[in-house]
């Protein structure tokens, strides 16, 4: 078994959200971060993660190396870390949360609402984004038109796109026919603006489109356009499960 590795306080504290080097500097300079109860005089003082306890205020910090953030992701926002003229996902976190670089895991296009995981674990991500992973990824839609069985049967094979890609196979569930249709779309890829090609592909227009799962991973129905929350461990285990983590 590898030693702990030891790591600075400062760089600890920045890690987890605490502030910037010179704030937290300053923070150890008004005596307000204490490492086994004893006051902090040194900002590149090395400690032992988990076993030396660290606090801050009389508040104990877990140090945590990743975050885990589900995101109900709003229409009109980019699933991106910057843009420069739109509103970015990472703009709806805290700064505590975004002071750890969070990156949304995949893509949701702009008009698209639900399920984005937001994580600074590049492994996990990797793993979750691989092709050779196939993780589902199950969406409702809103369809202009009557969505058949024949539909069905197409999505179950497999759709040629504009662009001469043939998808694999996918799962559509009906849930209400009319003048607009409501479905379930489950896919194993995704490319871009996948769903919306595929119903174009059988001569149907998507006009309301939400993930609601990844994987194990549900959307929690609590969580109104724009909320967000972390993830449970046994959420984050049942990632890491499904990605032979």
């Amino acid at each position: 078994m590898a030693p702990a590795k030891r790591q600075r306080v400062d760089k600890i504290l920045a890690h987890m959200g605490y502030g910037t080097r010179k704030e937290i500097k300053r923070l150890i300079k008004e005596e307000r971060v204490q490492v086994n109860g004893l006051p902090v005089k040194d900002p590149g003082l090395n400690i032992i993660p988990g076993e030396d306890r660290l606090a801050v205020d009389g508040e104990y910090v877990e140090y945590r190396p990743y975050i885990y953030i589900m995101l109900n992701k709003p229409q009109g926002v980019v699933s991106a870390t910057e843009d420069r003229t739109a509103e970015v996902v990472v703009d709806l976190l805290p700064l505590r949360y975004r002071a750890r670089r969070p990156f949304p895991v995949g893509r949701l296009d702009k008009d698209t609402e639900g399920l984005l995981l937001l994580t600074n674990d590049g492994c996990l991500a990797h793993n979750l984004l691989s092709p050779k992973k196939h993780v589902p990824k199950r969406y409702y839609a809103v369809v202009k038109g009557t969505v058949t069985a024949g539909d069905v049967e197409a999505f179950r094979r497999g759709l040629l796109l504009d662009d001469g890609y043939c998808t694999l196979p996918g799962e559509l569930k009906i849930l209400r026919v009319g003048q607009q249709s409501e479905v379930e779309v489950t896919i194993y890829e995704g490319k871009y603006h996948q769903i919306k090609r595929m119903f174009a592909a059988v001569g149907k227009e998507v006009v309301y489109l939400k993930r609601i799962a990844m994987g194990p991973l549900v959307l929690d129905e609590t969580l109104n356009p724009g909320e967000y929350r972390e993830l449970t461990d046994r959420e984050v285990t049942a990632l890491r499960e499904l990605t032979g983590q």
